[in-house]
């Protein structure tokens, strides 16, 4: 392998400049724009120190350039167990994905097996829960206070707006099945049943999620080019998110409720990219399908959302709770 060779490739697709490339590496490396030629033209090699210093300007990984191709580097998501953490990580995921943000052909895939994140962060009261019920989950040891003693720390609303606002710049592509919604409403039902989440809440809750699936519905009748939503039907979705543009891609797979493994790596990614592309041939558009088949996927969700707020209210009205 070339490894000088690759390099240069790999800065020459990440700086996304009109500016001279020996420009770039003489200011970088603080060395004359002869030197920097003579490395650019391959005439003399980077040393180890100045291979370092350009990938980390340049937000490369070494491991993921220099390996053979047999094994693909990854990196992981900061492990929640606290308010802090979960902080520290919208904070970081949100870096990670900021250089998206100038990149005006950004596209998202996303394996929808849950409620996509971004729809629940912000100040709703479904956001709030979420961040309650994640703390729960991922502290290992269960808190057992009631939802509505719960508080958030205003710094991680902002680092989560932060991470939101990457998803409203790219063109979005969302594949959801009808089990999408499950996980977020057997939540509302668990603490509900727990004694964790009140009724007026639990039905509070409800209603932010039918917002949801009124926001989504609107979107794809908008006429936008930016959000397109697919339903499938045959598929186990699994929440993988692929972020491409054609300067760089990065695949994130989960490994637990909100933590995911990380990797740029090229074949990977554009393997991921095929994939997500013969889902979405193999899903219905529901941004093209006509009103009858769009509100039958909806109605069929806001249904089953009708249906556990039925069965809470009517637990209630039995004296279960």
């Amino acid at each position: 392998m070339n490894y000088h060779d690759t390099l240069l490739k790999a800065i020459r697709l990440r700086s996304g400049t009109t500016a001279s490339l020996i420009d770039v590496v003489a200011t970088i490396l603080n060395i004359s724009y002869d030197a920097a030629h003579r490395r650019v033209s391959q005439k003399s090699k980077f040393s180890i120190e100045e291979a370092i210093l350009l990938c980390r300007y340049f937000g490369l990984s070494m491991d993921v350039l220099f390996n053979d191709g047999s094994k693909v580097i990854v990196e992981k998501t900061s492990e929640i167990r606290t308010m802090a953490d979960m902080g520290r990580y919208f904070k970081e995921s949100a870096e990670k994905l900021a250089a998206y943000l100038e990149q005006a052909d950004a596209q998202m895939f996303y394996s929808a097996k849950d409620i996509p994140l971004f729809y629940t962060i912000g100040g709703t009261l479904l956001s709030k829960f979420k961040l309650y019920v994640w703390l729960n989950l991922l502290a290992g040891n269960q808190n057992q206070d009631r939802f509505e003693a719960f508080t958030v720390d205003e710094s991680l609303l902002q680092h989560s707006t932060k991470l939101k606002a990457v998803y409203d710049h790219v063109e979005v592509n969302e594949i959801w099945n009808d089990t999408t919604i499950n996980s977020t409403l057997q939540q509302i039902y668990y603490f509900f049943q727990s004694g964790l989440l009140s009724l007026p809440n639990a039905l509070l809750l409800a209603e932010d999620l039918k917002k949801i699936l009124q926001t989504a519905e609107g979107r794809c009748c908008n006429g936008s080019n930016n959000f397109h939503l697919y339903y499938n039907e045959l598929l186990i979705l699994n929440n993988n998110v692929l972020v491409s543009s054609a300067r760089q891609q990065s695949l994130f797979v989960p490994y637990t409720m909100l933590g995911y493994f990380i990797t740029q790596d090229t074949d990977t990614c554009t393997n991921a990219a095929d994939y997500f592309k013969h889902q979405v041939k193999n899903s219905k558009s529901l941004n093209l399908s006509g009103t009858r088949d769009r509100k039958l996927f909806f109605n069929k969700a806001h249904q089953k959302i009708d249906f556990y707020i039925r069965k809470m209210e009517t637990e209630v009205d039995l004296g279960f709770y």
